[in-house]
């Protein structure tokens, strides 16, 4: 056979069917050797694919005949070989002999047995340490990283629907554990969402590789840890937190391909370009002295996630404090800022107390700041109708603007009938 071989049209997993137009499904290895040594000088030789053949099945030795059956897939003398079919190209090593009618007869069997827990682990389309996707596989690390496998596939699709499936049993197997820690914890220390996304690097010279990072959203606080909290001694040693009212979550535009089934494939992981590949599926979380953690996830569906966790965390916090003050200072006196859920803006004399002016939240038309300490605020007066600039300077004036851009966005969203039926909030969020 080295000639058909070589005509590259052979491949790991064909079965032969029929020699010359005489079916062999049904032949013994020997009967059909025979018949290709005795073919003469041009052989025509009929295959079929049989895809789960390669790398994953042990082939019998020396097993009976395949069965009548011809709805089974496998019925090839190749199953009376003694072949492996791994994907070994190299077609001269002899077949071993067929054992004898007393010698055992071997089954069946997966080549490779592996099992990762899907519990905190996470996936990969990505190369270790690099921005450059994997083309059709992915890897699947379990969350202690001493485990992970690549799993290949043979096309894209198929690539995307087992990255699907394994993201969905990681998040169903997240959110019941989330279940379960918050039947033990306090309503103002409940999880609200957690999960691995890859930290990018800020795009200077001599900055960090990627690195995966695991994020949570539990009471007040936005956690960054290396690895997933298990005690709760763990909760204790994040890398970083921050206030969930000082910092503001950003969704990277996405780009956009001017044929929209081209962006539809893009979308689902189907296909991949240098452009989209940068800003998809990434967010941002800005946080105080304009500073800013960017990360990325698999999926447009984990982008989803991550987006309404943040919005559902950030309300329920602004809830339960319902006001923060800030000192700040104008024209040299020493005041106290109040962002209050109920009343909206207040600015007071931080030693007497005494209120200088007090806006509704729909009072503010507009702000400009100088990227520093000092911002200038909008008010429309309820009865002139006129604007009146408030100027003030703060020590972090970015956690001040994060802190007031939360506090609107959870008034508008409490107003909002379709958003507070999501929630499922207790009555005491709901906007009176």
């Amino acid at each position: 056979m080295p000639a058909a071989d070589q005509t590259g049209k052979l491949f790991v997993g064909d079965a032969v069917l029929q020699v010359n137009g005489i079916n062999v499904e049904h032949c013994t290895h020997q009967e059909v050797v025979h018949l290709l040594r005795t073919a003469g000088d041009e052989v025509t030789i009929t295959v079929r694919y049989l895809r789960e053949v390669p790398s994953f099945l042990k082939l019998p030795l020396g097993s009976p005949g395949p069965s009548t059956d011809h709805s089974s897939r496998v019925s090839s003398p190749l199953f009376d070989s003694g072949l492996h079919l791994n994907g070994n190209s190299n077609s001269s090593a002899p077949s071993p002999p067929l054992p004898s009618a007393n010698e055992p007869k071997y089954e069946k069997r997966w080549l490779d047995a592996v099992s990762l827990p899907l519990l905190m682990a996470r996936v990969s389309r990505y190369k270790a340490g690099t921005d450059k996707l994997r083309c059709n596989c992915f890897e699947v690390f379990a969350f202690e990283g001493a485990s992970n496998n690549i799993l290949q596939l043979c096309t894209a699709a198929e690539s995307t629907d087992w990255l699907q499936a394994i993201s969905a049993n990681i998040h169903e197997l997240a959110r019941e554990n989330i279940k379960m820690v918050n039947k033990f914890c306090s309503s103002d220390d409940q999880i609200v969402h957690m999960g691995w996304a890859c930290e990018s690097p800020e795009g200077r010279a001599g900055a960090p590789t990627p690195a995966f990072k695991f994020l949570a959203l539990r009471g007040p606080y936005f956690y960054i840890f290396k690895s997933p909290p298990i005690s709760t001694a763990d909760w204790g040693r994040a890398e970083t937190t921050y206030n969930l009212y000082e910092v503001l979550f950003k969704v990277h535009k996405l780009w956009m391909a001017e044929d929209c089934w081209l962006q539809a494939r893009l979308y689902l992981g189907l296909e991949h370009s240098p452009e989209q590949q940068d800003e998809s599926l990434c967010f941002s979380i800005l946080v105080g002295h304009g500073q800013s953690h960017t990360f990325r996830v698999e999926l447009a569906s984990d982008l989803a996630i991550w987006e309404k966790s943040f919005q559902r965390a950030v309300f329920m916090e602004v809830q339960r404090i319902r006001s923060k003050g800030y000192i700040c200072s104008s024209q040299g006196n020493v005041l106290c800022f109040t962002v209050d859920f109920g009343s909206g803006f207040t600015c007071s004399e931080n030693t007497s107390k005494t209120v200088l002016w007090r806006y509704k939240f729909s009072q503010l038309k507009g702000s400009s700041d100088d990227g520093k300490t000092r911002v200038k605020l909008l008010f429309k007066n309820a009865e002139s109708k006129q604007i009146e600039m408030k100027e003030l300077e703060f020590a972090n004036l970015t956690a001040v603007l994060h802190c007031i851009h939360s506090f609107i966005s959870a008034k508008v969203a409490s107003m909002d009938p379709l958003f507070m039926r999501s929630q499922s909030l207790p009555g005491h969020y709901m906007n009176s």
